[in-house]
């Protein structure tokens, strides 16, 4: 009798606890954010960390009357391994509604499978190689794909009396789709590939590439790197190796200029032609407020770019599943809404793909210019309702 008397409190406090994390589990709707925290990517996880500040510093962090829970796990990636088993813990401790984030294609691609079996929400904030969509029936991509924005630029080129060409890519699934689209389009255009180089995806030496380029004589070569240090490295081996003078343009997919290192890339960025979906330039009312939010949210982060401006989307996006499902999040209705979903966005009016999950957006035409005393990608063209092309 003594002993019964000892374990009822125990066994209330414990059954108490349960129903209060019961409680708290359905008061809250768990985005689980993966992506590269540290490393020679963190830049990646700060500007989709700091989108998501954004948006919920616009938007408030409730929604269908529960609470938005951000829990980040950092890959210090490219990790594919611990982007995989950091999803698993994500859904099988954390209970998380959405998976979101990936910087990284080969990430994406490690944690394809666990959206797959867990039917969870996965939110692509960045990864831009085609193929990643078609991995699993949960994924929805809010950023692009390579192929949406290179073969523009092929495009572009051809028509602007660009006829030979040096293509330079990093070596990994998004630089391989870069290089495949903007050949296709370019030598189908008229146009003449006379070589092609791949670049190692971690810390590429440029200076023997750039010579490379400059010993072709090509009209001008196209470039794609991954966003950050590398476009400044390569950059500078342009100025230092005197092909500029040589009169040889760079063209690229717009992760060259990337509007969060664009200020210190310097002057020999002038003139540089790219074609992307987001510049910092951009003029909309919805630009303007999302770039004042990321400057509230993150200060002291710098320029807000184009991985920030797909994580507030992503957002935008999970905001609006869970108004529509009331708060309680179910993969296959959650993707029956993602499917055809429309959205203003800072960059311009954005749709999901109903058939393939990605993202279908205007593509601009940008140049490196001077604004009030800045350096910028400024719009002059532009390619509306583009798809992926690379599938």
């Amino acid at each position: 009798m003594r002993l019964k008397k000892l374990l009822l409190p125990a066994i209330c406090t414990i059954a108490v606890s349960m129903a209060s994390v019961a409680a708290h589990a359905e008061e809250t709707i768990k985005i689980g954010v993966i992506a590269a925290f540290s490393g020679p990517f963190a830049d990646y996880g700060k500007q989709i960390e700091g989108g998501i500040k954004a948006y919920m510093r616009q938007n408030g962090d409730k929604v269908a009357g529960k609470k938005i829970e951000i829990i980040v796990k950092d890959t210090t990636g490219p990790a594919p391994d611990v982007a995989k088993r950091l999803a698993q813990e994500l859904v099988v401790r954390d209970k998380v509604d959405f998976l979101a984030g990936f910087g990284l294609t080969p990430e994406a691609l490690a944690v394809a499978p666990i959206a797959e079996q867990a039917k969870k929400p996965m939110i692509i904030m960045n990864a831009a190689t085609s193929i990643i969509t078609t991995k699993s029936n949960y994924i929805a991509r809010f950023s692009m794909t390579l192929p949406q924005v290179s073969g523009p630029m092929a495009t572009w080129a051809v028509k602007n009396n660009i006829k030979k060409v040096v293509t330079l890519v990093a070596d990994y699934g998004p630089g391989i789709d870069a290089e495949t689209a903007f050949k296709t389009n370019f030598i189908g255009g008229g146009g003449s590939v006379l070589e092609s180089i791949r670049v190692p995806l971690r810390n590429p030496e440029f200076a023997p590439f750039i010579q490379r380029i400059k010993d072709a004589k090509p009209e001008a070569v196209f470039i794609f790197v991954p966003a950050g240090e590398q476009g400044v490295a390569f950059m500078k081996g342009y100025r230092e190796r005197g092909l500029a003078e040589a009169g040889i343009k760079v063209i690229a997919t717009g992760d060259l200029t990337d509007d969060h290192v664009l200020p210190a890339m310097g002057d020999a960025t002038l003139g540089v032609i790219t074609t992307f979906h987001y510049s910092a330039n951009h003029n909309s009312p919805e630009n303007k407020a999302f770039l004042k939010s990321f400057a509230e949210a993150n200060p002291g982060a710098g320029r807000a770019n184009f991985m920030a401006v797909a994580a507030y989307d992503g957002m935008a996006a999970i905001y609006e599943v869970s108004k529509k499902l009331n708060g309680k999040i179910d993969g296959d209705k959650a993707m029956a809404i993602l499917k055809g979903m429309k959205l203003n966005s800072p960059r311009g009016p954005i749709m999901i793909d109903p058939a393939t999950r990605d993202i279908i957006q205007t593509v601009y035409v940008r140049k490196v210019e001077k604004v009030g005393g800045e350096l910028f990608n400024v719009e002059f063209d532009k390619f509306v309702d583009m798809k992926d092309t690379g599938k």
